[in-house]
């Protein structure tokens, strides 16, 4: 695996001073540099925004993302939620600027997404999702908020939908797993190892495999014929998951479209249904 410090540390005698700056910090903060964003690095070196997108490409990355990418492999499997939440205490002050700070790291998502988006890799998703026999999404830990959501809306839309959770309870629904299914992991990392498990044998079956991911690094790619990257770096003993639910909206939108006429008559059905079980809170004139 590519080592991000040794690189560093073999080419500092040749930077110029607002790099080694940054160098520096990277290499004394080795766990909490690779969960900032390239302005909140920029902010603790001291630097511009855009003099840590040069140091990346200096070093012979495409740009700070795929710099970060390595710099997390190294250090994220081994941190404990422990750890992750000392981080955050370390780069979130105090004062009310802090909270600002944690909705400005989701938008700094968000555009890492959009800017690293394979937009061809996006629609035969959709295209997959829509073909499929059956969908199975498999979401364990805190990605089954993002499971259950996907899985929610999808099930309006295509009625094919199953979540899988556990191994354990759920390994008889794959008996009659196939190539005409489509088997969507989800996992950021540190990754599950029964998420993993349970993709791998979809490959292993033949399924066509969907991952949505934090990045290509991610041992979900490996087994995916469709990946999909989400940006979900935040120094904190959370991960953000407000790219990559804006990722799933994007899917379900879309696949939505294609589907508009069924989707009608199944609301309109729908609604009568929630309208007999009054399942929805009515304003009182």
């Amino acid at each position: 695996m590519e080592n991000v410090y040794q690189r560093i540390a073999a080419n500092i005698g040749d930077m110029s001073k607002s790099h080694v700056r940054i160098a520096t910090y990277i290499v004394e903060n080795q766990t909490t540099a690779p969960f900032l964003t390239v302005g909140k690095l920029a902010k603790m070196a001291g630097v511009g925004d855009a003099t840590v997108v040069r140091f990346a490409t200096a070093l012979g990355y495409s740009g700070y993302a795929e710099m970060q990418q390595y710099m997390q492999s190294s250090v994220q499997q081994q941190l404990t939620t422990t750890e992750r939440l000392k981080i955050s205490k370390e780069v979130y002050d105090q004062e009310s600027s802090g909270v600002y700070e944690v909705f400005q790291d989701d938008i700094s998502n968000i555009q890492a997404t959009v800017e690293k988006l394979d937009e061809q890799a996006f629609h035969q998703a959709v295209g997959s999702l829509l073909k499929a026999r059956k969908i199975y999404i498999i979401a364990n830990r805190s990605a089954a908020s993002l499971g259950v959501f996907l899985n929610y809306y999808l099930g309006i839309i295509l009625q094919n939908t199953e979540l899988i959770r556990s191994v354990e309870d759920s390994s008889e629904k794959l008996y009659d797993l196939g190539e005409e299914d489509v088997v969507l992991g989800i996992s950021f990392s540190r990754y599950t190892k029964s998420t993993i498990q349970m993709f791998t044998y979809a490959k292993e079956k033949n399924a066509q495999t969907i991952a949505i991911t934090d990045n290509l690094l991610s041992p979900l790619v490996p087994h995916a014929d469709i990946p999909l990257a989400a940006s979900s770096q935040m120094p904190s003993f959370i991960d953000s998951f407000v790219a990559p639910l804006s990722l799933i909206n994007a899917l379900i939108t879309f696949v939505g479209k294609e589907k508009q006429t069924d989707i009608h008559e199944r609301l309109d059905v729908l609604e009568g249904i929630w309208d007999h079980f009054d399942v929805f809170e009515k304003r009182k004139n």
